[in-house]
């Protein structure tokens, strides 16, 4: 165990700043998910823009890296041009 207070809280603060990467990681998941399965492009390309306001705020913050938002996005995208 941390002997420090400064150890002490940065523990802390750490277990809470974890709590609030993993809710909106998963969140942002579940949307894609929910994305990937849609069959109607125009449904599709409206929860695209918010999927991937997401995704670049998830990068922005280091919950994820950069260029796995920049995948997730092309490969969405291609996937809803691909929609009839």
């Amino acid at each position: 165990m941390a002997n420090h207070s400064s150890s002490i809280k940065r523990i802390r603060q750490i277990n809470s700043r974890r709590l609030h990467n993993r809710y909106y990681a998963r969140t942002t998941r579940n949307a894609v998910r929910k994305l990937r399965e849609l069959t109607d492009r125009k449904e599709a390309e409206e929860l695209l823009k918010k999927v991937s306001g997401m995704l670049d705020k998830l990068a922005k913050r280091n919950v994820i890296h950069k260029n796995k938002a920049s995948n997730l996005k092309s490969k969405l995208t291609l996937k809803i041009n691909k929609l009839a």
